[in-house]
């Protein structure tokens, strides 16, 4: 079904769209497969292109994307080619090869992290965009609704009303005693702020005392720690993002 939604995307038809949980491959398998559509039909006298924007590289995403690509066969400047753009965490950069992109006349755009597909919204309404997971599309102003998203974006969304608060939940099972809670997003991340109205109210019904922190770039890290620990927090929970990814599971023991 997924498959004939991204079809559908090609063929002008983006009420089909649909969203759910999958891994990165999963998202890579998609794209391409809608690739094929516009591919087949010129009879193969264009090599598909895609535009691969992210706003820091993320080796595991990135391998995983590749490896998604070999899996059906397509070998990079053979049958698919692929312009690979990494802004190193400049909001500047990244609108500037969103930009890019655009003027080389992509077929589609992989728009890897909240920030990408915001920068890529900016710079096409008409090149459709494949995003492989973001918080809350609708929440983020990508889409107007998961039933009907018009707009030339699709992708995967992460949106599970239970599972920040559910966190909340173990933590306090695996550290009874627990109060002070801290909780880190990066504020230029425009879908944290889901996840963060859901963990404050998961810590709230549990008696727990929330502590917000921010940080914008890894350089700002330290001081958050340095913050949480002064206010003695027991946890930290961490909003998942391409800066702030710190540990596997998004959450850690403060010691």
């Amino acid at each position: 079904m997924i498959y004939s939604a991204i079809s559908a995307v090609l063929r002008g038809q983006s009420d089909q769209m649909i969203f759910g949980k999958a891994t990165i491959q999963l998202a890579a398998t998609v794209l391409l497969l809608a690739l094929t559509i516009p591919a087949q039909a010129q009879h193969a006298k264009k090599v598909p292109r895609i535009g691969y924007l992210r706003f820091i590289e993320f080796p595991a995403y990135d391998s995983a994307f590749r490896k998604g690509l070999s899996d059906l066969g397509y070998v990079e400047r053979e049958n698919i080619q692929v312009e690979y753009r990494f802004a190193g965490g400049s909001l500047a950069r990244l609108a500037e090869f969103a930009a890019e992109l655009v003027s080389l006349k992509v077929d589609v755009i992989v728009a890897g992290s909240t920030q990408s597909i915001d920068a890529a919204k900016r710079a096409t309404k008409t090149i459709p965009i494949v995003f492989p997971v973001t918080f809350d599309p609708v929440e983020s102003g990508f889409v107007a609704s998961l039933a009907r998203p018009g707009g030339n974006l699709t992708g995967l969304s992460t949106v599970n009303p239970d599972a920040a608060a559910k966190r909340v939940e173990l933590l306090k099972e695996v550290i009874p005693q627990i109060s002070r809670l801290a909780v880190l997003r990066n504020p230029i991340n425009s879908g944290s702020q889901f996840p963060l109205k859901e963990t404050e109210a998961g810590a709230k019904q549990l008696g727990i005392r929330l502590q917000t922190l921010e940080a914008r770039s890894p350089e700002e890290l330290e001081g958050v720690f340095r913050l949480a620990t002064s206010e003695r927090a027991g946890a930290l929970i961490v909003i998942v993002d391409a800066l702030s990814t710190l540990s596997n599971n998004g959450s850690a023991s403060l010691r």
